[in-house]
C-alpha cells in the first residue's frame, strides 16, 4: 500500500475513535485522575528531601507520573477491542479494503493524543503546585509519552486480539504493569535502591524513558541518558507496531 492511501485510512480510523473519545467527556478526565492524586498527595511529602542533586523532588517526581499515565492507560486500552469483537466490529473492519497498518495506527494515535493531552493537564497542575522545568525539557516529555502509548497500545491491542476475554486480559496486563512501575523508578529514582535491585531495573525499558524524561526536566538534553532513553523509546516503539500489525493481519485467517 503507498504513503497516501494509508494515510487516509489511517485518518479515517483516527477520526471515528477521536470523536468516540471527545464524546466521553469522563474518558478524556478521569483518565487522569490516578496520576493526580498522587501529584496532590504524595508530592508534598517528597518537598525538600534531596531527591535529585541540581534539582527539585518535582523534577522527580513529575516525570515518572506522566509515564505512569500512559503506562496504564495505555496498556488498558485492548478493552475496546475485545469489547469491539464481541460486537463484531473488528470482523467488520477487517473485510474492508482498509489497511491492517491503518486499523492498528488510527487506534494508537487517538490514544497517544488523548494521553498527551492528559499529561499536559497534569504539568499545569504541576506547575500550580511549584513543578519548575524548562519548555524543552517538558515537550520532550511529551514526547516521551506519546511514544510509550504508541508501544504499549499496539501491544495490548494485539495481546486483546488473542486473550479474547477480560478475565484473562485483565490479569495478564497487570502482571506486566505492576513490575514495570515498581522496576522503573517511575515514583522514585532507582539509584535510591538496593544495588541489586537497581542492577535489576536496567533490564526494563522504561527505566531508560524514566531517566531520560527526568534528565530533560533538568535542562539536559544531548547526555547519554538522553541518548539511551530515546533509542529505548523508539526501537520498543517500532517493534510494537510490527508486532501489532502482524496480530491484526493474521488474526481469525
Amino acid at each position: 500500500m503507498t504513503a497516501s492511501p494509508l494515510l487516509s485510512d489511517t485518518a479515517l480510523i483516527f477520526g471515528r475513535y477521536a470523536r468516540a473519545t471527545l464524546r466521553s467527556k469522563f474518558q478524556i478526565l478521569f483518565g487522569v485522575l490516578m496520576p493526580l492524586l498522587y501529584l496532590v498527595f504524595f508530592g508534598p511529602l517528597l518537598t525538600g528531601m534531596p531527591l535529585s542533586p541540581h534539582g527539585s523532588s518535582w523534577q522527580v517526581l513529575v516525570p515518572g507520573l506522566l509515564l505512569q499515565l500512559a503506562l496504564f492507560g495505555a496498556s488498558f486500552t485492548g478493552f475496546s477491542i475485545i469489547i469491539e469483537n464481541g460486537w463484531g466490529v473488528v470482523e467488520r473492519m477487517r473485510v474492508t479494503p482498509v489497511s491492517r497498518l491503518a486499523l492498528l495506527l488510527g487506534r494508537i494515535l487517538r490514544d497517544a493524543a488523548l494521553f498527551v493531552f492528559q499529561a499536559v493537564l497534569l504539568v499545569i497542575a504541576a506547575l500550580v503546585m511549584g513543578l519548575r522545568a524548562p519548555l524543552a525539557g517538558i515537550l520532550i516529555g511529551f514526547a516521551f509519552v506519546a511514544l510509550l502509548t504508541v508501544s504499549l497500545a499496539s501491544l495490548s491491542y494485539a495481546l486483546a486480539m488473542k486473550v479474547t476475554t477480560p478475565q484473562g486480559f485483565g490479569p495478564a496486563i497487570n502482571a506486566i504493569a505492576m513490575p514495570s512501575m515498581l522496576l522503573s523508578g517511575l515514583m522514585l529514582p532507582m539509584t535510591l535502591a538496593p544495588g541489586w535491585l537497581n542492577a535489576l531495573s536496567h533490564v526494563m525499558p522504561l527505566r531508560y524513558l524514566v531517566d531520560a524524561v527526568r534528565a530533560a526536566y533538568l535542562g539536559s538534553y544531548a547526555g547519554a541518558t538522553m541518548l539511551y532513553g530515546a533509542a529505548v523509546a523508539l526501537g520498543f516503539a517500532a517493534l510494537a507496531v510490527t508486532v501489532g500489525t502482524r496480530v491484526f493481519r493474521t488474526a481469525g485467517a
